[in-house]
């Protein structure tokens, strides 16, 4: 079996997943990963997939975009290569940095690098930008692993120093505490 990454993008409406899936399962390709969400009225869509040995790439990136027609949708497809594909993944803690600040160019820059410089993985991002200075309106989740050799002591105080020049409120929670607090 060989393995494709699917970007699929355009306006969202109902009935995106369940035309894209459709396909997929026609063209006896099976679902492993599927991360999808809207992003202002933009639907964004990216499905890891397993594709029968005699089905190629261009054939299924064809039936895709057939079937998805009247949705007006883009589709992108990449091969996966199995040398890119890690055996296991580094270990790590996993953090939740939240910040809350009125909007402006540069806050997502300007947290990331900050994150990178320290060699945490951002897995997940979060932003929704209302605009305004309502710290409310503007809110960033990023959900970071951090490598165990990581000071996290540093990458906190930095994070704070980051977020003071930014004018952001930041919080930063290891993960299972920050689950721990927003169960229902």
């Amino acid at each position: 079996m060989n393995k494709a990454i699917l970007s699929i993008l355009g306006q969202d409406r109902p009935g995106i997943v369940a035309a894209v899936s459709k396909v997929l399962f026609e063209q006896d390709c099976n679902i492993e990963n599927v991360s999808q969400t809207t992003l202002q009225f933009v639907f964004a869509g990216i499905f890891i997939v397993s594709m029968p040995g005699n089905l190629s790439s261009e054939s299924l990136r064809q039936n895709l975009t057939a079937e998805l027609a009247p949705l007006a949708l883009e589709v992108y497809i990449t091969l996966f290569e199995s040398t890119t594909v890690p055996v296991s993944p580094p270990r790590s803690e996993a953090y939740i940095v939240t910040t809350k600040g009125p909007d402006r160019k540069g806050l997502v820059a300007g947290i990331s690098e900050v994150i990178a410089r320290f060699e945490g993985n951002i897995t997940n991002l979060q932003a929704v930008f209302k605009g305004g200075n309502d710290p409310g309106d503007n809110i960033m989740i990023y959900e970071v692993d951090v490598p165990p050799q990581t000071d996290q002591q540093a990458l906190y105080q930095e994070l704070k120093k980051r977020a003071h020049e930014l004018a952001l409120d930041i919080d930063i929670q290891h993960r299972n505490i920050f689950e721990a607090i927003h169960r229902i």
